[in-house]
């Protein structure tokens, strides 16, 4: 049993950056835990550790004497489904549904309830499914649906984010309502407003400070979760940005208490009731979870791109028996299953065409708006429209193992993932509000002994400083970055794997295309037959040399057989067949003996090959592989084949280089035909005959330049090379892509999605830097400001309900700026 686990984890209850620095620091410091990566933005951990030293459990039970909850996601091989069933009407007909289900293989536990007409089944995957589940129910005379799918991890993650912006709505909407109240009671007579005499300050200052304090309670309680999260975490000595809110607000508040209480037992209340703080606490809070809504709100838009994804498989389907159709949820399709899928739906699975013909609009996959013609043996992917033939599907793939499951799976592990250039920042957010508290009481102690100020205002000196200060922004200013830019990659068809490939990218200086299937189709074509005896017609010559190749798997001779099917040849089976390594083939078809390869197998059997040599250097010159063709031990024919270009890219090719990239192109192909095929994309630089296994070499001699180098391929041949690659980006075909390979996956097979991915990776970068440089511009300069530089040089000194507000915005404007990434555009630039 492997001991090494690997999980991504929901985190319960973090709050600002020094909740997840805390956090990670502590989870890393386990014996046994290899990583422990925290994502403030995603709520989230991606955990890996050795499970033969340290347990889930344990590693759970730590993180929450820190005061936090870890929330692991469910194993997928036990399913629930919720049915409602009609027809029972008495104990009797639940005992016997229980009863049968309970005896069927795969089925884990049954709960019949009578009175609500419903069960809950637990079942085994892959040994029963609902549609056998629901079909039991049926012979007993009952009728049996599903009342809701499944939700995964992501859907429930979603709504419980839209249920707490509607808790936060509302509590915002109160506190913004009593402290606008609190605001003109305590400070309307200062700004010129008329307060009523019953409150006059003057004339009834205990009314006055009495109405203050009923109207700061409320906003409190609905602030409560300042002081239930940041006093716990100050008294385990982890404070966070709740504890700086909470001794901030609570100063404020226990001071004006006091002074209230002194009012009350008969002390000079005219002067007192000029000493009181309430709408400092109360329009503090109310600032603050104003912010905090917004942030919240902002941050639910980083995963949309995510939610689009994911809302691209339809709920049902038609399923296909005989001539019997019949509506399920896509819950309940098998592999094996025959859908029918109408014009203008979304094709619920991955699967094959059996019947029917039609155009797929696969941008979704691709980014290519253009439409794709499918025909019956083609594949088609789930979550892509059906445009306007009626297709018959034979299911491959369903639920988890679709492509369009996996693509949705990578983009939340990149958008969980953590860039380098985040490490400085989680290295200070770690013992920044425990230094911000310090500075904060050193502030109030210095201008209240050193200053000769009054307590009140070194108070608020102690308060504007509490609560200017913003770990938020610092912790943010990453992973929003990466969520909202990993997310716009996924809809152009770019899957970046982790926030490190997506930094890495933006320091990319060389680029190395392989050629067959990156520059090229991999598709080879025979382009040439050029007849030099006038015995034999050339669909004759095309006819042997086919039937001789036909049970190769080489892409050559794939190449002639359908050049010689394509032209109505039936083809035989050969009498003999002997690969010649590095040379040819010697073959008999059809009474005739074939030889067939490079010049020299012909010339050691003494086969005369003159008169050609212009040809040949003229086929050679276009980048086409030269086979010589012998019949009867007499030379017959050349045969010309090429793999031909790819029409975007030349003009890729020219974008890139005015990128300021040099870029390589590294082949196995014979020097002639890879420095004609790179003649004709733009590439001066041609390293030719390397094997795949050296490809990976050729990489490292680049790196040990100075050199940072992204290897481009096909990400099957090139394995080796893309991962010794500072960035390997694996080109993909829509269905057939070998998703797991490569940094970065581009679902349509061509250069454009190079580019894509580079100017992406610039830009979300850019965007980070600019998120990095706001968080700690506004702490290094808010702080000093709120500690009174300014009053020392005669400036103002600044308020703690400005400072609060200013506190509660810097969060949302990194927040808004990395949502900007949204409107990434492929030809921008």
């Amino acid at each position: 049993m492997q001991s090494v686990q690997k999980r991504s984890v929901a985190v319960k209850g973090m709050h600002c950056a020094a909740c997840s620095s805390r956090i990670e620091r502590v989870v890393q410091g386990l014996d046994g835990v290899k990583l422990a990566g925290v994502n403030l933005a995603a709520e989230s951990m991606e955990l890996v550790w050795d499970d033969s030293v340290v347990s889930f459990d344990l590693i759970a039970a730590r993180v929450k004497e820190l005061g936090f909850e870890l929330e692991q996601e469910e194993e997928n091989e036990d399913l629930t489904i919720e049915l409602a069933i009609t027809g029972m009407h008495c104990a009797s007909c639940s005992t016997r549904i229980e009863k049968v289900l309970s005896g069927m293989t795969g089925v884990v536990s049954v709960a019949i309830n009578l009175v609500s007409e419903t069960g809950i089944v637990i079942y085994r995957q892959g040994l029963i499914n609902q549609r056998q589940i629901r079909e039991a129910i049926a012979r007993l005379g009952f009728e049996a649906r599903p009342v809701s799918a499944r939700l995964d991890q992501f859907a429930r993650k979603r709504q419980e984010t839209l249920l707490r912006l509607a808790a936060m709505k509302m509590r915002l909407f109160w506190s913004l309502g009593l402290a606008a109240l609190l605001l003109f009671v305590s400070m309307g007579e200062m700004l010129g407003l008329p307060l009523p005499s019953v409150i006059n300050p003057h004339h009834y200052p205990l009314r006055f400070a009495l109405l203050q304090f009923c109207l700061v309670v409320p906003i409190m309680v609905l602030g409560r979760n300042f002081y239930l999260i940041g006093i716990p975490a100050l008294l385990r000595r982890v404070p966070n940005m709740d504890s700086l809110i909470a001794m901030g607000t609570g100063a404020a508040f226990i001071y004006s208490t006091w002074n209230l209480v002194e009012i009350m037992l008969g002390a000079d209340a005219h002067k007192l009731v000029m000493d009181l703080y309430f709408e400092s606490a109360g329009v503090l809070i109310a600032l603050v979870l104003l912010g905090k809504y917004m942030e919240t709100r902002s941050k639910s838009h980083t995963s949309d791109a995510i939610a689009k994804l994911m809302q691209l498989t339809p709920d049902k389907a038609i399923l296909l028996k005989g001539e019997e159709q019949a509506e399920i949820l896509v819950e309940e399709i098998e592999a094996g299953d025959v859908l029918l899928v109408r014009p203008g739906e979304r094709i619920p699975v991955d699967g094959l065409i059996v019947k029917g013909r039609t155009a797929v609009d696969e941008s979704m996959l691709t980014g290519e708006s253009l439409p794709v013609s499918k025909g019956e043996g083609d594949k088609v992917t789930c979550g892509t429209l059906n445009k306007n033939g009626v297709l018959q599907i034979r299911t491959e793939q369903v639920g988890q193992d679709t492509l369009l499951a996996r693509i949705v799976r990578m983009v939340q592990t990149a958008q969980g993932s953590k860039a380098p250039i985040a490490g400085m920042a989680d290295r200070i957010s770690l013992y920044f509000v425990p230094v911000v508290m310090v500075v904060a009481v050193l502030t109030g102690l210095a201008w209240y002994f050193l200053g000769g100020v009054e307590f009140t205002v070194a108070l608020r000196f102690f308060i504007a400083v509490m609560v200017i200060a913003c770990p938020c922004a610092m912790g943010l200013a990453t992973p929003t970055s990466i969520m909202v830019g990993t997310g716009r990659g996924a809809q152009l068809g770019v899957l970046i794997k982790s926030g490190e490939a997506l930094e890495m990218a933006e320091k990319i200086q060389v680029l190395v295309f392989d050629k067959t299937g990156t520059l090229t189709y991999g598709r080879p074509e025979l382009t040439d037959l050029i007849n030099v005896t006038s015995e034999e017609s050339d669909e004759y010559l095309l006819f042997l040399v086919a039937s001789a190749e036909q049970s190769s798997e080489h892409p050559l001779a794939e190449a002639l057989v359908a050049a010689a099917k394509n032209k109505g040849s039936v083809l035989k089976q050969p009498e003999s067949f002997e690969a010649l390594v590095g040379q040819g083939i010697f073959s008999r078809v059809d009474g005739r003996q074939i030889l067939l390869g490079n010049r020299q197998l012909l010339q050691e059997r003494e086969i005369g090959v003159e008169g050609v040599d212009t040809e040949v250097a003229k086929l050679s010159g276009q980048g086409k592989t030269v086979l010589f063709l012998a019949v009867d031990g007499r030379f017959a024919a050349l045969l010309a084949i090429a793999d031909k270009l790819k029409p975007e890219v030349p003009a890729a090719v020219a974008r890139m280089q005015k990128m300021g990239l040099r870029l390589i192109m590294l082949t196995g192909d014979q020097e002639a035909t890879a420095h004609a095929i790179a003649a004709q994309a733009g590439i001066d630089e041609v390293i030719a005959q390397v094997t795949p296994d050296k490809k990976a070499d050729k990489i490292v001699a680049l790196q040990q330049q100075g050199l940072r180098t992204a290897m481009v391929g096909d990400g099957i041949n090139d394995a080796p090379a893309l991962a010794m690659a500072d960035v390997g980006i694996a080109m993909g075909t829509g269905n057939d892509i070998a998703i797991e390979s490569g940094d970065i996956v581009l679902m349509k097979g061509n250069l454009d999605g190079v580019i894509i991915a580079l100017r992406l990776s610039r830009a979300v970068m850019r965007n980070i830097r600019q998120n990095l440089f706001w968080a700690f511009a506004y702490n290094v300069i808010g702080i000093p400001v709120a500690a009174g530089l300014l009053v020392l040089f005669g400036g103002p000194s600044l308020n703690p309900m400005i400072a609060g507000a200013a506190m509660a915005m810097s969060s949302v404007s990194v927040v808004g700026n990395a949502l900007r990434l949204r409107r990434f555009e492929r030809k921008q630039g």
